[in-house]
């Protein structure tokens, strides 16, 4: 019975989105691949990406091509700014709300990993910004 007990604890434990030291870190992480866009340094940019991503792109030159093209949002905001950490079907997402230079706003949900000692960038979705706050 105390096995039992001890293994429906672990699975809650597990289940438990991320504290506060975790959610300093991912948005540090995050905070840190926007300043790096800012920098125009894509090879630290893409530091930030987990290994799956890295792969998946290659080179740093790619990547940047891909954030240039589909996410100019994240290049130089004007503002950044973090709402929820959520956790969805096990994965942790960050949604952050940007402000462009035009003054048009962006909803992000970052999705990251664990990689190693740190947080890594695993996917970006573009969100619909509700209604009211466009």
């Amino acid at each position: 019975m105390f096995r039992f007990a001890s293994f429906v604890f672990s699975l809650v434990l597990l289940a438990l989105p991320a504290g506060a030291e975790d959610r300093d870190r991912i948005t540090g992480v995050i905070g840190a691949q926007i300043e790096a866009f800012r920098d125009d340094d894509v090879t630290r940019a893409f530091g930030f990406a987990s290994p799956r991503i890295r792969s998946l792109f290659g080179t740093p030159e790619r990547f940047g091509q891909m954030v240039e093209r589909g996410y100019p949002m994240v290049l130089r905001p004007n503002q950044v700014r973090y709402l929820e950490l959520r956790e969805v079907a096990a994965n942790l997402w960050q949604r952050v709300l940007i402000t462009d230079q035009d003054g048009r706003l962006h909803l992000l949900d970052y999705q990251v990993v664990e990689g190693g000692t740190d947080w890594k960038i695993n996917a970006v979705q573009i969100l619909k910004v509700p209604q009211g706050n466009a």
